[in-house]
């Protein structure tokens, strides 16, 4: 149902019920643009002489709907730039094995996951430093897309132990992601998660579709089952599109 009422030439809905201030008016065009999907995360809102145009309204009216939108998270507002479609910002808990579709998902937008490359091979040095391997075993190696809607939300690179999960060497993951497929076979014990910031590579920024230099936020995960590595995963997003959220408690004694 659309957010936006039609307005007669008197200023009133056609419907007959109460008539639009100017400035719902242009909140709630504005809003159906941005939720339908119309205008896409970093798609820059018209300045505000140009809407004060469209509208013929005063720029302090332009003004007002844009701070509004601005507090509700849907649009950044740049100084001497202007105004600009915000990106969803999904929220992880630091220390949970989380499904991306999940977070996906909360963000009210449809997910899509895509498998990039998968090659089967013996480990090398990094992929032994990665695992924790003491020997050269086999490993199998995935790149992964994941989408929100129609933009790449999280790139993976993932390291999978063959010697500990060995039916993973027969599974394509075309239609399956690694991660839920390795949660719903293999138990594990412990993991470890490492959080830093980098700045896009020429591969990663093609794969996010960003700046080359861009900011990012990179989780590097391991997991071990019985003392066993498991995988190693390394989730890269853009860094203005995901938080991670930590809860404490005070340490006894």
């Amino acid at each position: 149902m659309s957010m936006i009422q039609t307005m007669d030439a008197d200023g009133g809905d056609a419907d007959g019920g109460e008539p639009l201030s100017l400035h719902q008016r242009i909140l709630s065009d504005i809003s159906e643009r941005i939720l339908s999907g119309a205008w896409a995360p970093g798609h820059r809102i018209p300045f505000e002489h140009e809407l004060t145009a469209e509208y013929k309204c005063s720029r302090m009216t332009v003004n007002k709907a844009l701070s509004q939108l601005a507090k509700a998270g849907l649009i950044e507002r740049r100084r001497r730039s202007g105004s600009f479609v915000r990106r969803p910002q999904s929220q992880a808990a630091v220390l949970e094995i989380h499904d991306i579709r999940i977070e996906v998902e909360a963000l009210g937008l449809p997910y899509r996951y895509e498998r990039v490359a998968r090659h089967k091979r013996r480990s090398s040095a990094e992929d032994r430093a990665l695992l924790e391997l003491d020997s050269n075993g086999p490993v199998l190696a995935l790149e992964c897309r994941h989408f929100a809607g129609k933009r790449p939300f999280a790139h993976e690179q993932r390291l999978i132990n063959l010697a500990a999960v060995a039916e993973a060497a027969n599974e394509e993951f075309f239609a399956v992601a690694p991660g839920p497929w390795l949660i719903a076979r293999v138990p594990w014990s412990a993991a470890e998660h490492r959080i830093r910031a980098v700045a896009a590579d020429r591969h990663i920024a093609t794969a996010l579709e960003i700046e080359s230099g861009a900011p990012c936020l990179v989780v590097e995960r391991r997991t071990w089952s019985a003392e066993h590595p498991v995988t190693h995963v390394r989730f890269t997003y853009a860094a203005d599109s995901h938080t991670l959220v930590a809860r404490f408690t005070p340490s006894q004694g």
